[in-house]
């Protein structure tokens, strides 16, 4: 699993059609995830449903979950199912809304969408459409199913926001959706998120479990419920897929949830992007907190003095708390220091959190015991190569555990 930076929109869309139709057309090869009808048994499906799929169907499965854990379908239900794959989880759902319910069946690779009409063809299932399309531009008017389900489809998909809004559009008020998909507890900072391959290992294109709670509320969802969580790269026939996977904590996750009576305004929607809580979240999840702390710090410290110095020019005089001014640049720079030392756990280096102690020390010691610019300078000079170390050997490990060949910071 060797990348290559700088892959297109198309180039991810034709990466994940080329995989998934070697899963289609040829589901006895070797993969780096579970296929067929052992992953069904792996992943929770019960024995019944899966003696009731057709042959075809189920040697093709590559889910990530069982999705149907959500109880979302019902009887008489118009159900979509996105990423739909030969349709293992389509004729589940067509069993489950019976003669009054339909199953729209959407997959982006054509290998797929054949599989499944000859199925239905073959088998007599009536209740099921079949559709070629991708998860962010839904081919469906809206309002028009009452029900989504999904299995290891999102993680796939470059655009996540736009596709989970496409998934609130198509929605009627009230209608639920249950997916599994693949998250991740630590994101991927090098520089491979536009590599196809990377993307059909189905990592790099996960997003962080939180984040994507977060997304679906934003979009307007309610009742946004984790129903399972499980190993899924446990189960992984490669090994350097289950030192990827480990390396990121990636795993799978179950959902529930319904749809809202309305879209929140993009106002809205933007707000609660900016919240910063959120902010902080991601800048240390990754590993940017440092940076950001010890530029607060520099901020707070030598721009205060540029301030003062400029309302002097102007005539305007400013009496400044002197304590609370060390205070709060002492609080970054430890919070900086604190960061770089939680690197250690990604990288094993000692260098960085010692020089983040030492330079912090030194400008606790400037400010409180004895000031002294240069000193302070020193401090700041320590605490600056600590974090861009910090970062170069996090992003370093990232890319070797990626089998990256390039990437900002390996030099």
């Amino acid at each position: 699993m060797v990348a290559i930076l700088g892959y297109s929109r198309e180039q991810i869309f034709a990466a994940v059609k080329d995989m998934y139709t070697a899963v289609a057309d040829s589901p006895d090869a070797h993969f780096h995830f579970p296929v067929g009808g052992e992953a069904c048994r792996t992943l929770g499906y019960p024995p019944e449903q899966i003696a009731a799929l057709p042959e075809a169907v189920r040697q093709s499965f590559a889910g990530v979950g069982y999705p149907f854990n959500a109880q979302a379908v019902r009887a008489g239900d118009t159900v979509l199912d996105i990423g739909a794959g030969a349709g293992n989880d389509t004729v589940i759902a067509s069993r489950i809304a019976g003669s009054e319910g339909h199953v729209i069946a959407l997959d982006l690779t054509p290998a797929m969408t054949r599989k499944l009409k000859a199925a239905c063809d073959q088998t007599a299932v009536a209740n099921v459409s079949v559709l070629q399309g991708s998860a962010e531009r839904l081919p469906l008017a809206d309002g028009s199913v009452d029900s989504i389900t999904s299995n290891g489809a999102l993680n796939l998909v470059p655009d996540k926001r736009r596709a989970i809004g496409e998934m609130f559009r198509v929605l009627r008020p009230g209608g639920r959706v249950q997916l599994a998909d693949v998250v991740i507890r630590r994101p991927v900072t090098v520089d491979c998120h536009e590599d196809p391959r990377l993307w059909v290992e189905c990592v790099v294109g996960a997003t962080v479990d939180e984040d994507l709670l977060t997304m679906f509320r934003d979009a307007g969802f309610e009742d946004v419920e984790v129903v399972r969580e499980l190993d899924y790269f446990a189960h992984s026939p490669s090994a350097q897929t289950r030192e990827v996977a480990a390396s990121f904590d990636a795993r799978s996750m179950e959902l529930g949830m319904s749809r809202g009576d309305r879209a929140p305004s993009r106002l809205m929607q933007w707000l609660k992007r900016l919240n910063p809580v959120r902010w902080v979240k991601s800048l240390w999840r990754r590993g940017f907190f440092g940076l950001v702390s010890l530029a607060a710090a520099v901020i707070v410290c030598y721009g205060t003095l540029a301030a003062l110095a400029l309302l002097g020019v102007l005539g305007f005089g400013f009496a400044l708390d002197e304590g609370l001014w060390a205070g709060a640049i002492a609080l970054f720079a430890v919070l900086a220091a604190a960061a770089i030392t939680a690197g250690a756990r990604r990288h094993r280096s000692p260098g960085p959190p010692i020089l983040a102690a030492t330079g912090a020390g030194v400008i606790l010691y400037a400010l409180f015991v004895d000031y002294s610019l240069i000193v302070e300078l020193i401090g700041f000079i320590l605490l600056s190569v600590s974090a861009l170390r910090d970062l170069q050997l996090r992003r370093r490990v990232q890319a070797r555990v990626l089998g990256l060949q390039h990437a900002v910071g390996m030099k």
